[in-house]
């Protein structure tokens, strides 16, 4: 009884849907993305730092909005912890929770970078196929996958929240690196060893990488930005 009134369920949702779609048209903006990066002095541009927990994503994607703020410019930190306090709150650690998750950050850098603005987004984002599709929403140029690879050892030892000690006491269930899998990417446009390098020598590769882009213009010396430490 319950399957046949589920079945029911989902087939008025179904219709429902179809109703919605066949009734939505796109508005194109009166503003251009041109008009606006125009005005903002700086092109709009995704920056993804995928990675282990504690390789160092956040902790870079922090100090480049900083630089970015020094310099005159315009960008957001989209962090994976914050997100999931607002926009994301209602997911879980699911595969398919995962996949939604960063499904929806990756419509909002969207909207980000066609006003103008360098997103930071800052998000472990496992799965090579979540990360793809990202990519695929985007203009050729516009993603940025920046690989922040660290090894597990060093991840733990940096890990100030305690998480890697509460997924090895069955604690947390889905733990990236323990229980559940993360798969690298196969040729991101920057790869970052945060093992061995620091937080400035990993800018500077960024800010190397990004120039020919002129996201925003002529990049100053990195020297001169105050940064800390991998956490």
């Amino acid at each position: 009884m319950n399957n046949k009134k589920n079945e029911q369920i989902n087939q008025e949702c179904s219709t429902l849907l179809d109703v919605a779609n066949d009734n939505l048209v796109w508005h194109t903006a009166s503003v251009s993305r041109v008009e606006k990066e125009k005005v903002a002095g700086q092109r709009g541009q995704l920056l993804w730092f995928t990675g282990l927990s504690g390789a160092g994503k956040s902790t870079l994607a922090n100090a480049m909005d900083d630089y970015f703020r020094s310099k005159g410019k315009i960008s957001v930190v989209l962090d994976g912890d914050n997100i999931r306090h607002g926009l994301c709150s209602d997911l879980g650690f699911s595969d398919a929770d995962r996949g939604e998750n960063i499904r929806r950050v990756g419509e909002v850098s969207k909207l980000f970078v066609e006003a103008g603005v360098i997103v930071l987004a800052a998000f472990i984002s496992p799965f090579l196929s979540d990360r793809k599709k990202v990519r695929s929403l985007l203009t050729e140029g516009d993603f940025v996958e920046i690989y922040c690879d660290s090894t597990i050892d060093i991840c733990e030892k940096r890990d100030v929240k305690g998480l890697y000690q509460k997924a090895r006491l069955n604690m947390l269930k889905n733990f990236t690196g323990l229980s559940s899998s993360y798969e690298a990417p196969e040729a991101p446009e920057i790869h970052l060893d945060t093992t061995s390098k620091s937080v400035l020598q990993c800018m500077e590769e960024i800010i190397s990488y990004m120039q020919p882009f002129r996201t925003i213009g002529n990049f100053p010396d990195v020297q001169s930005t105050p940064v800390e430490g991998f956490t």
